[in-house]
């Protein structure tokens, strides 16, 4: 019991300097940039309607479909475990066929170029 009391004891000790410290540790130097309501480099008065590349949502399209991928085929160790694991190891070799052929594919016509 005295331990639990002593580690308790150490811990919110340790939580309220570490507050203490980052709260009166960082120097604040405000200027424009850092008072502009937009501190992302965009002009806060221009225009919001400004031309944007379609090439950024296809890179972000690729992203998300390969995370999909990842993200389905995570359970696919687990997958030696059924009676018949072979069709499993078949569909999830074909999904990714499929997909590294797409993206070779991707690749080949210069889709993945930022700039052309």
């Amino acid at each position: 019991m005295n331990l639990v009391i002593t580690i308790l004891t150490i811990t919110m000790a340790l939580s309220l300097v570490l507050a203490t410290v980052s709260f009166w540790l960082p120097q604040m130097n405000p200027d424009a940039e850092k008072l502009s309501p937009y501190e992302c480099g965009f002009d806060p008065l221009g225009s919001a309607r400004l031309p944007f590349s379609l090439r950024f949502f296809l890179i972000a399209i690729l992203f998300l479909l390969f995370d999909l991928e990842i993200a389905l085929l995570l359970p696919l160790p687990w997958g030696d475990q059924l009676h018949d694991p072979t069709s499993t190891f078949f569909w999830a070799t074909a999904v990714l066929v499929l997909l590294t052929l797409g993206l070779i594919y991707e690749w080949t016509q210069g889709g993945l170029e930022w700039a052309e």
